[in-house]
């Protein structure tokens, strides 16, 4: 699993021609590929994989394009690759990576919202020790039991 910086630089230059605005990630030796905040793309051991889903599948599948398998025996993430013919031609790459655009798009929004990284989760109180925590409830009540039975003193109101 690794890019070469050549084929990464190829490969961004390319896909800058049909959709300005591409930001990578490195992502366990592979890049990720965003346009915007929408994950489409991964690079893997000098291979362009775009994400697919059911609709789009098929288009890879009838050029005899593997999926994208990061590890052995494994299923398969919903990428295919790329035919590597294409990404010399930009505007036959325009409208595979428009697709593509268009998978993680419709993946996000079947998933839903996501809390954002500037979104600070909730915090639960930190469990006392049961030793310590059932001592605490225990006084208390020990305490109210005791005051109840103490006798009370004359002129002075509970």
């Amino acid at each position: 699993m690794s890019v070469s910086d050549g084929y990464l630089t190829f490969v961004l230059d390319q896909l800058r021609l049909v959709l300005p605005v591409v930001r990578t990630r490195r992502m366990f030796g592979a890049y990720g590929l965003y346009a915007g905040d929408l994950f489409f793309a991964v690079i893997d051991d000098d291979t362009l994989y775009l994400k697919v889903d059911d609709e789009t599948r098929g288009d890879y599948e009838s050029r005899g394009m593997p999926p994208f398998r990061p590890f052995e025996g494994h299923a398969s993430m919903n990428y295919s690759q790329l035919p590597e013919e294409l990404l010399e031609d930009p505007e036959a790459l325009r409208p595979w990576v428009e697709r593509a655009v268009d998978v993680a798009r419709r993946a996000r929004a079947n998933r839903g919202p996501r809390r954002s990284s500037t979104t600070k989760a909730v915090k639960k109180p930190a469990k006392r020790s049961t030793e310590k925590s059932a001592k605490r409830s225990i006084e208390p009540s020990v305490k109210r039991a005791a005051r109840k039975k103490a006798p009370k003193k004359p002129g002075r109101k509970r």
